[in-house]
């Protein structure tokens, strides 16, 4: 190794006294490199008792964030020396594990933590991170050395190779210095790390409470800083690691519970109420309660399915026809954005559908219909409720009854298209249908089933907060609108998912079984004072074991809205709805030019579509119902709709 102050030389044995006798007689500022597991911590460790025994002062930079020799994961800390081990000084938070993805950001964080230094004089020892390949050990390396001052780099070095990152190493100005790696030394495994790091981080935290922070847009909330996911994603925040700040300077750090309208629950060690900025990256507690770095944040898969080969023409075709994949649903615009409504819903691990409108249905196999539980009419115009037919007739031999959902007049409706075959062949075993009216705070409910006369009559069934289906996994809302008569919009609310935290679990000392599926569908429940019985022969409630093994995160919000005039009752009761749901299912019937003709048949212009959109704050705006007199040349309405709502599914302009 060619150095500052002479050719190569042999590497120095990992012996502390020895390296303190003949490089540090005095007070330098000292990089220790190395890859994973060569003993950078145990070494540094090692030299500041040495110094320290001889009377001078040591600090060191804990410049690892992911394997920090002290001080919490996800943050540097600036330590001194003491009888008893390294004392912390100073943090400065970076929120990831990730040195090499972050390299830059970590160094500036070095130069800020080494700021705050309150003693002049002394040894500084950093403790870097082992990044030692590629580009990222090289930029890494360097602007360490740049951030710190440094003047000696102790390279831990196998026996017999050459150090990591040779060149790099040769162009500083610092003097550089092979240490052999100790006998013994080597890395733990990752499993050994992610739980030496999470007790660490455990330590850090203590019994620190939940404050609420509010992340709006409004002027004095704090500034999101950082890679954070996006503020309509809360389960991507679940878990996160976030540094509050206050005028650049760390108040603490904490871990994000749950974010839900706007609103972020973060356990502290401080009360950060007062923090102006949040800094939040990748790292993040998992399901299974350890501190790891967060996948990288993907919106939920959306495209445009190539056209529908069975069309009976090319003036059936709907256009292009939306797919999005939310959670656990995969919803699909069966016609098009052009088409009849029809939304279909796949929910994928209940093994089951949900259909919203009902227009044409000959794009949708007949053993769809089989699978599908529940459908949402927002009236009976007919482009919205013809493909009852093809329901009524691919439904013909199935026992089980499916739910119609509607405004005022739909059992009236489904009788007159039911009773409008003979029906002489099926005897009692035609198809059956639950159909409810939305009446303010009731649902009135009848039962229509095919050949048979004698239809049951109205029973009224308590629909508060227009919650129309209640079911474990999800429920469904509507709220009545204007369209010169009423309809419907609908939010599909899947139920908050419930992960058991394995390392709760294993700290506990409880054994998986049924017990946890019984914690889980109490909490999805709301039971939580109900106690279960846990296999050390103990009862808890559930309330208090959700606390503690429990990560709870927010399921993703479908609205489904068509046919409404631009007014202004109808806005604000559309974006009460639709407030921070993932994906909005809006018409966009008519574009700003033909107002006159929207105002007169009650549809909204594609302005208006994504001015609601954007209002609501949803993360994904999904036009659809779109006039066929725009089907040769989209284009300027697509630009009114993206214009007004930048983050609209469109096809290509």
């Amino acid at each position: 190794m060619t150095t500052a102050t002479g050719p190569r030389q042999p590497p120095l044995p990992c012996v502390a006294g020895q390296i303190v006798a003949e490089m540090m007689q005095r007070d330098r500022r000292v990089l220790l490199l190395g890859a994973p597991g060569s003993g950078k911590s145990t070494l540094a460790a090692a030299l500041a008792d040495a110094l320290v025994a001889g009377g001078r002062t040591c600090r060191c930079a804990s410049a690892d964030p992911g394997t920090p020799a002290f001080g919490p994961p996800g943050a540097l800390a600036l330590g001194e020396r003491a009888d008893d081990g390294w004392r912390t000084l100073a943090l400065e938070p970076l929120c990831t594990l990730d040195a090499a993805r972050f390299r830059l950001p970590l160094a500036e964080a070095l130069r800020r933590l080494l700021a705050q230094a309150t003693a002049p004089t002394g040894t500084l020892l950093i403790d870097a991170p082992g990044v030692v390949r590629g580009v990222a050990g090289g930029e890494l390396l360097q602007a360490l050395v740049a951030a710190a001052g440094v003047d000696l780099v102790l390279v831990l070095t196998p026996a017999h190779r050459e150090p990591p990152l040779a060149g790099e190493l040769a162009a500083l100005a610092a003097e550089v210095v092979p240490v052999r790696i100790a006998e013994g030394a080597r890395r733990p495994g990752r499993g050994r790390r992610a739980r030496e790091r999470t007790a660490r981080w455990d330590a850090y935290l203590g019994a620190a409470p939940a404050l609420e922070l509010k992340l709006d847009r409004d002027p004095g909330r704090p500034g999101i800083l950082g890679t954070p996911p996006p503020l309509d994603e809360p389960a991507a925040w679940a878990g996160r690691q976030v540094a509050l700040l206050r005028a650049g300077r760390l108040l603490a750090l904490g871990e994000a519970q749950k974010l839900a309208g706007g609103r972020l629950d973060v356990r502290a060690p401080v009360d950060g109420h007062d923090a102006d900025a949040l800094l939040v990256r990748d790292a993040v507690r998992t399901a299974d309660g350890l501190l790891e770095t967060a996948k990288p944040f993907a919106p939920a898969p959306a495209a445009f399915l190539p056209p529908a080969q069975r069309r009976p023409s090319a003036a059936d075709f709907g256009g292009p026809r939306p797919a999005v994949q939310v959670g656990g649903v995969d919803a699909l615009l069966v016609n098009g954005i052009f088409g009849d409504p029809l939304l279909h819903l796949r929910l994928r691990h209940l093994g089951r559908s949900m259909l919203f409108d009902l227009g044409d249905g000959e794009r949708l196999p007949a053993h769809v219909a089989h699978q599908v539980s529940d459908c949402f009419i927002t009236h009976a115009h007919m482009d919205h409720l013809a493909g009852f037919l093809w329901l009524l007739r691919s439904r013909i031999g199935e026992r089980t009854p499916c739910r119609l959902y509607g405004p005022p007049g739909l059992i009236g409706h489904i009788r007159g298209l039911v009773s409008g075959f003979l029906w002489d062949r099926i005897g009692d075993n035609g198809p059956v249908f639950e159909v409810y009216e939305l009446h303010g705070q009731q649902l009135h409910r009848a039962i229509v089933q095919a050949g048979i006369t004698d239809h049951r009559g109205h029973e009224a069934i308590p629909a508060p907060d227009g919650v129309l289906r209640q079911d474990p996994a999800f429920r469904v809302r509507g709220v009545v609108l204007d369209h010169h008569t009423p309809v419907l919009a609908y939010a599909f609310e899947p139920a908050p998912q419930h992960n058991v935290r394995k390392d709760r679990l294993r700290a506990a000392g409880l054994s998986p079984g049924p017990w946890l599926n019984a914690l889980k569908a109490g909490l999805s429940a709301g039971d939580t004072e109900r106690r279960l019985s846990l296999p050390n022969g103990t009862t808890v409630s559930i309330a208090a074991l959700g606390r503690e093994l429990v990560m709870t995160t927010p399921g993703r919000r479908l609205v489904y809205a068509t046919d409404l005039a631009d007014t202004p009752t109808n806005r604000a009761r559309l974006i009460a709805l639709a407030r921070n749901a993932h994906t909005l299912f809006l018409e966009a019937s008519f574009a700003e030019a033909d107002r006159a003709r929207a105002t007169a048949h009650a549809h909204l212009t594609g302005r208006a579509c994504g001015e609601i959109a954007e209002a609501a704050g949803v993360a994904r705006l999904v036009p659809f119902h779109l006039s066929r007199r725009y089907a040769q040349d989209p284009a300027a309405l697509f630009d009114e709709i993206h214009d007004s709502c930048p983050h609209a599914l469109l096809p290509e302009r």
